[in-house]
């Protein structure tokens, strides 16, 4: 069953669920879509009777937005529990703390933040909202020098953001301090089975601008990072699977991986793929494979025959978040054929009401390996060139 939610839904998603007649709940938001659907769908209060009797039922939701509902309307499955334990980066740590010991992290209000004494920390470290979604209110500070800047900076970004999502999407109230983690960066599309088991369905690396870069503007999938890290990351979902104890659990992991291969994780996003449908729909352009699925029917990859054909090219995600330093309502237009020009092979631009969100959109892309300076250019890009 699925639950769909704002901001976005993508036509993909909902091409699926009409296509398979997978269960929608019907809640506001179906009435409220642009097209009609001949979706297959569920009343609310039948859903809960359907989920209540059932300790681990197989739920997806396409938003954080429902979290509340989930919270609300079953508290007799172990959902709210699993949620609350990932959501909250503090208990996240709690749970993989002996797996890391002498990790350094700490929560502090945002009322506190200004007066925090962090000269005995470890620099460099991140700081960031210990429910977060994105890179919103992510930080990193490499000195003490930088301290006072950064606790200016979280308050004047808390003021544009704090009312953008539900407060069990972003909840900027709290804040969690943690060492940094090092090693390349990886966000992977997952679900855990019946039986617990994991399932990788997708792995995306996160390429940054610099060491000071947070944002979330370029993530890319290939034959050979598949091939490289599909087996160690399984491994390390399956130990994440068992403290947690998750059965029909869909699950968007972060992770760094360091160059002696330890596996570090920085999150687990809980009953989703990437938001905003971004990396669902980018496993659709990159592999030929649907997410939804390969959850709701519990089948597993045959990556050796998905991966056929695809020596030498790249799939990229990019998010086309607003580094101008100008309020998306202050700009009057935004150059989407010049962006598009930019790129060799653009399979899909995706955009979004930038007066309303900190975000122009988002692009997916197939590049030849040998010209990833076009990626490198987007990444570097604080994307004024494009701005009206």
């Amino acid at each position: 069953m699925i639950i769909l939610d704002k901001p976005y839904i993508s036509d993909f998603l909902l091409n699926t669920l009409e296509t398979n007649r997978i269960q929608v709940i019907h809640n506001d938001v179906i009435d409220e879509l642009d097209s009609l659907r001949n979706l297959n769908l569920l009343s609310e209060q039948a859903a809960i009777n359907q989920f209540n009797g059932s300790g681990n039922p197989l739920l997806y939701t396409n938003s954080e937005n429902s979290i509340s509902w989930i919270e609300n309307n079953l508290q007799h499955t172990e959902l709210p529990e699993k949620i609350r334990i990932f959501k909250n980066k503090v208990l996240f740590r709690d749970l993989l703390s002996d797996l890391f010991p002498g990790y350094f992290y700490q929560s502090v209000a945002l009322d506190s933040v200004g007066s925090l004494d962090v000269k005995d920390f470890p620099f460099p470290f991140i700081i960031k909202p210990a429910v977060g979604f994105f890179s919103l209110g992510v930080y990193k500070v490499d000195s003490m020098d930088e301290w006072a800047g950064t606790v200016n900076a979280i308050k004047n970004e808390i003021e544009l953001i704090h009312d953008l999502y539900p407060p069990e999407v972003l909840h900027t109230g709290e804040f969690i301090i943690e060492q940094c983690i090092d090693g390349d960066e990886f966000a992977i599309d997952c679900y855990f089975n019946k039986t617990g088991n994991p399932v990788v369905l997708n792995i995306m690396k996160h390429i940054f601008s610099s060491g000071k870069d947070v944002n979330d503007r370029v993530y890319i999938t290939s034959k050979e990072i598949i091939e490289e890290y599909i087996s160690p990351i399984t491994a390390f979902l399956s130990e994440i699977g068992k403290r947690a104890r998750l059965l029909n659990f869909p699950a968007h992991v972060e992770v760094r991986i360091a160059e002696n291969g330890t596996i570090a994780a920085i999150e687990v996003n809980p009953l989703r793929f990437g938001g905003w449908c971004s990396t669902p729909d980018l496993a659709w352009h990159a592999f030929g494979i649907n997410l939804y699925d390969f959850l709701f029917q519990q089948q597993e990859p045959d990556w050796n025959a998905i991966l056929k054909g695809k020596e030498g090219l790249v799939y990229s995600n990019i998010v086309l978040n607003n580094s101008t330093g100008t309020e998306g309502k202050n700009i009057k237009s935004f150059d989407y054929d010049k962006l598009l020009s930019d790129f060799e092979k653009p399979l899909e631009l995706r955009k979004t009401d930038y007066a309303k969100f900190p975000l122009f959109g988002f692009l997916f892309c197939e590049t030849r390996k040998a010209n990833m300076q076009e990626l490198d250019k987007i990444l570097m890009s604080d994307l004024k060139e494009y701005m009206g």
